[in-house]
């Protein structure tokens, strides 16, 4: 069943770090973070990247899902595809990364373009309903971020703990 406020499928070219396309849809029950960056941005480098990966080694991933959306909207000749995977090598990205889809005729590619998102870096959070809970432009709080991944995740095991005890709530023995 598909929530009516579920974020939109990435519309994405080609994926690395991962042997299939990754489809939002097929995330749901699971937190989802989305770190839009472009290899070449400073803010990125420094911490988004640094972020996404720490969220990424932190989380279990039947809870947390960390993707990378390289929306290049600047210097598109340089990075390419191919200057990409140098770079998600050299910086060892392990998590899944989508290359957004340029749109003929425009600097904005198609994804970035559809979330609104301002520039990057930006980092999104979709709830296990595919709901975005944060869309932050610029350098995000880790102490905050950490704090919503948090409760985002104790909902997903309150409502899995309560519809296995048929909507009753019980205390988590973790």
């Amino acid at each position: 069943m598909s929530h009516p406020f579920a974020t939109p499928e990435l519309d994405v070219s080609e994926w690395l770090n991962t042997p299939d396309p990754i489809q939002l849809s097929g995330l749901r029950g699971r937190v989802v973070v989305i770190h839009a960056f472009q290899m070449m941005c400073p803010g990125c480098v420094a911490h988004g990247i640094p972020q996404a990966t720490a969220i990424h080694n932190t989380f279990a991933q039947e809870n947390v899902v960390v993707l990378g959306l390289h929306s290049v909207f600047e210097h598109h000749s340089v990075m390419g595809p191919e200057a990409l995977k140098v770079f998600v090598h050299e910086y060892r990205i392990a998590f899944p990364i989508g290359i957004d889809r340029a749109q003929l005729g425009q600097a904005v590619p198609r994804t970035m373009q559809q979330l609104g998102s301002k520039g990057t870096p930006s980092l999104i959070v979709l709830d296990r309903y595919g709901v975005i809970q944060l869309h932050h432009f610029g350098r995000a709080s880790d102490m905050g971020v950490g704090a919503l991944l948090g409760k985002l995740v104790a909902q997903s095991a309150t409502i899995d703990a309560e519809a296995d005890q048929g909507g009753v709530c019980v205390p988590s023995s973790k």
